[in-house]
């Protein structure tokens, strides 16, 4: 279930970013309403780990990577990166520090200029901040585009519309490395490419991790796709963080029924396995402009009780390294009720949310 607390963030002086009781709200015109995209949640990513953040479409994910990048600053919470903390940072401060941290935005094709030629695309960044004279600038360009797998001398005079959109993401890739960033924040890099296009981004990704010591925050909605390139996954519903842990402890034991729904949407490729109806979820998610009282995930899980509508949960530790946000966690069932997604059933609650 959906909730709050910092019982999962590691010490201050090991993480190089660090986010806390982030929230991020969107007002509605004149309403007096906001969109509350993103209530009090709390991560940490440590030097050279990957951080993957999934969850439906509409949780938060991309306001967090965004607020993180303070563009726009959050609502409130505080965010730490690299011991700045850049909430409090002036706007030419700020400017600064950008360099450090880079975004992968989502669709490729949207977040390229299709009015200027790939070069120049990627050769921006050191036009911005004065790196190198022009023949330097050209070498570096050249070398960003190859080490993404790009033939930077057929590529460097055409444009972004005559590449396809994992050539397109390649080239993205090789914009946000350009200026060296300890942090990289990639937001559903691959989820408009095709499944084998999929493979090669994230094989590239992992590469280019390892050559350049990158930390980075993965964003996706897509459990098997994170499982291959995280160190920790924290999973978000509704704005709140559900469950934080390890690829293995999440996938083996998932301790949320949130999580484990998710995991039992994930298509196993064999046709001879018949889908298994039993765990789905019911409903959709609320409104995040009026989200449920207590635990927000109430509406949807079938072991809401009295006390979820209540009192929000808390993270706390089921087993080291392993942190829920749930009263009634499934490492707390017994074995044979708690061994994956088959505890979660496709009976909704009811209107007001006890079961």
């Amino acid at each position: 279930m959906a909730g709050s607390g910092t019982a999962h963030l590691r010490p201050d002086a090991d993480a190089l970013l660090r986010a806390e009781n982030l929230v991020v709200e969107f007002p509605i015109g004149s309403t007096g309403l906001k969109v509350n995209a993103v209530s009090d949640i709390s991560l940490d990513v440590l030097p050279g780990e990957t951080l993957g953040l999934v969850g439906e479409s509409g949780s938060g994910k991309s306001t967090t990577g965004r607020a993180l990048m303070q563009m726009p600053s959050p609502t409130s919470g505080r965010v730490t990166f690299d011991g700045r903390v850049l909430s409090e940072l002036s706007g030419a401060e700020l400017r600064k520090v950008r360099p450090e941290m880079q975004m992968i935005f989502q669709d490729p094709n949207s977040s390229l200029n299709p009015r200027r030629t790939v070069g120049d695309i990627v050769a921006e960044p050191l036009k911005i901040w004065n790196r190198g004279t022009a023949a330097e600038q050209r070498k570096l360009v050249d070398d960003a585009l190859e080490s993404v797998g790009i033939d930077a001398d057929a590529a460097r005079d055409r444009r972004p519309h005559q590449f396809s959109g994992g050539q397109c993401q390649r080239i993205c890739i090789a914009r946000a490395l350009m200026l060296e960033p300890k942090l990289l924040i990639c937001d559903e890099p691959v989820s408009a490419l095709d499944v084998s296009v999929q493979a090669q981004i994230l094989n590239l990704l992992q590469d280019l991790k390892a050559q350049h010591g990158l930390t980075m925050l993965f964003i996706a909605h897509d459990l098997a796709v994170v499982k291959n390139v995280s160190d920790r996954v924290a999973v978000m519903y509704l704005g709140k963080l559900c469950e934080v842990g390890t690829p293995e402890q999440l996938y083996d034991r998932p301790t949320h029924p949130y999580t484990a729904a998710l995991l039992a949407a994930i298509p196993v490729p064999d046709p001879a396995v018949r889908p298994d109806g039993g765990t789905r979820l019911a409903g959709d998610p609320p409104s995040p402009v009026a989200p449920p009282s207590g635990c927000r995930f109430r509406t949807r899980c079938p072991m809401a009780q009295e006390l979820c509508s209540q009192v929000e949960p808390t993270m706390r530790e089921v087993s080291p390294g392993h942190h829920v946000a749930c009263h009634f966690p499934l490492a707390d069932l017994p074995a044979e009720s708690a061994d994956g997604p088959a505890a979660v059933a496709d009976t909704p609650a009811t209107d007001d949310g006890e079961a």
